[in-house]
């Protein structure tokens, strides 16, 4: 077999991954507070961006453009369309120094009330203060602090008996006592080492008959409460069944996490819009929030020296800086571009929605807007990813409107939101003596039209956190 070696050439297409894209795709993925963020870092690392002043009429806005529903897409004037952009109109930008606006966006004198606000305080916190309170003294208090550097998140005693003993010169019966002081600080049920020691503190501290069965009930019958068959629990303590009923009725109103109250996971979460839905004079107006993510210009300053002859280091210094601001502007353009035209699709889509509310949720798929708006689903994802719609109805979640659903008998979709929304309603009038089962909701959907399975009953039944029809069961 003879062997040679060549040297050939072949043309082929494909895609590279530039820096350009690469800024685009990770633009494109942040909402307005992380774009605000990301903004801001470009402005210490380079001199030719430029925030828009206060005092400065701004450019005209791509996105407040009314949004008929009726009209088509394809015959609407496409004002997000970069390359009508005037980029000469936004390189003239303000002649002042870059520092100087800089630093009129946050000044060290201003007078902030954030700095007021309290710090929130920890469980530790809360507890160590009581115990400062006790009259525990010497070894037990000692004690006392080490069990409270092992209470968990929850409320609940991360700690085994035989890990005290051997830190601290005591007995059982110390131990048991200092735990007892602990377990009746507040939030009642803390320190306890299990679910039902948990739900007896709490029900201990009131002494009422009716507290006293209930925690019979959690220390020797909790599995039969957990799948409410009340009347095995009654016919073995022999009482009343409207009494069992009452007492397993306080029992799932007690708190079994009494820790979760000072938990960080539990503050408030404030949510900036990432686009508002307006409607004026019959017409929705789509608006891109641009007051969280300010606009930004090229310094006139360093534009003048690039247009001088002058060619020297920090010519091109300034030239890639210029080249960099550009591609940031232009990435923020798109993103703006990109999202208005997502949300666009969406109002036509889900137009029944925007109307009537909720429950006219249809069914809709990233691929629907993709192919609407000529992009791919990644593109559409990204787009959607960790924003939100301010709209009359509310707020939500973009990735709210993407919506699974099923076939009606009139052939249209039915969206799953909707679909939960009917059977939520139908359990909250629903007979408590005689709760309907996944078969009876099914047989009331197909009833409506909704044409469902009882496990895709039982699957949205799930989702709502409704119970089984057994454990809803009064009697």
């Amino acid at each position: 077999m003879k062997m040679n070696m060549n040297l050939n050439m072949i043309q082929t297409q494909k895609l590279i991954m530039t820096a350009e894209l690469k800024q685009a795709i990770e633009i494109l993925q942040y909402n307005s507070v992380e774009l605000k963020e990301f903004i801001q870092e470009e402005l210490m690392t380079n001199p030719v961006l430029q925030l828009q002043s206060q005092d400065e009429a701004p450019l005209p806005a791509v996105n407040e453009v009314p949004v008929p529903l009726s009209e088509p897409v394809q015959k609407r004037a496409q004002v997000n369309d970069l390359d009508n952009i005037n980029w000469k109109e936004v390189s003239q930008g303000m002649s002042r120094e870059r520092g100087s606006s800089v630093s009129s966006e946050s000044r060290d004198d201003e007078f902030s009330y954030e700095s007021f606000l309290p710090a929130k305080e920890s469980l530790y916190d809360h507890l160590a203060f009581q115990l400062c309170m006790s009259d525990l003294k010497g070894i037990d208090y000692e004690v006392a602090q080490f069990l409270l550097e092992n209470i968990d998140k929850n409320g609940y005693l991360d700690l085994q008996t035989d890990e005290v003993l051997v830190k601290f010169p005591i007995t059982v019966e110390d131990y048991e006592r200092i735990l007892a002081v602990i377990q009746t600080f507040d939030p009642l049920g803390v320190g306890a080492r299990n679910l039902a020691e948990c739900l007896k503190i709490q029900l201990l501290a009131n002494g009422s008959e009716l507290h006293l069965l209930a925690a019979k009930i959690i220390e020797f019958y909790l599995h039969d409460l957990a799948n409410n068959r009340i009347q095995n629990i009654a016919k073995a303590l022999s009482a009343p069944l409207e009494k069992v009923q009452a007492a397993c009725d306080l029992v799932r109103g007690l708190e079994p996490k009494p820790g979760r109250a000072f938990s960080a996971e539990d503050e408030t979460r404030y949510v900036v819009p990432d686009v508002v839905v307006t409607k004026n004079e019959g017409e929705y107006v789509i608006l891109v929030s641009d007051s969280t993510a300010p606009k930004l210009y090229i310094n006139d300053f360093y534009r003048r020296i690039l247009e001088s002859d002058q060619q020297n280091a920090a010519s091109e210094y300034i030239s890639k800086k210029l080249s960099s601001a550009m591609k940031l502007i232009k990435s923020i353009e798109q993103r703006r571009n990109t999202i208005y035209r997502v949300v666009e699709a969406i109002l036509e889509y889900q137009s029944e929605f925007f109307e009537r509310g909720p429950m006219y949720l249809k069914t809709l798929t990233l691929k629907d807007i993709a192919e609407r708006i000529g992009v791919h689903e990644s593109t559409v994802s990204r787009a959607v990813s960790g924003k939100y719609l301010q709209c009359p109805h509310g707020l939500y979640e973009i990735k709210y409107f993407f919506q699974s659903g099923v076939s009606s008998e009139m052939g249209e979709s039915v969206s799953s939101e909707s679909i939960k929304k009917i059977m939520k309603e139908l359990v909250d009038r629903e007979d408590p003596k005689k709760p309907l089962s996944d078969q009876q909701l099914m047989e009331e959907l197909n009833q409506i039209g909704i044409i469902i399975s009882r496990r895709t009953v039982a699957k949205y039944r799930d989702e709502l956190l409704i119970p089984s029809s057994s454990k809803r069961k009064r009697f």
